[in-house]
């Protein structure tokens, strides 16, 4: 429901204002505009393994903040 679209929204936001700025524009590059990861890594000049295990951690993360807001 239009509601329910709306909490996620909220949660989403929280969580990504709540990330330092270089974990969340890696996370959005990824999951935003759909950057493969060879690109992401050249251009914050880290290895892909590098921003493969940030995007991990930035994911596990936003599953603890959904599961700790009863989302999931």
């Amino acid at each position: 429901t239009q509601i329910e679209q709306q909490e996620m929204a909220r949660i989403i936001r929280e969580f990504l204002d709540a990330l330092p700025v270089t974990e969340r524009r890696v996370f959005l590059r990824r999951y935003w505009y759909m950057d493969p990861i060879g690109s992401i890594a050249k251009n914050f000049g880290f290895s892909e393994s590098k921003t493969a295990s940030m995007l991990h951690r930035t994911r596990t993360k936003l599953r603890a903040k959904l599961e700790s807001e009863e989302y999931l």
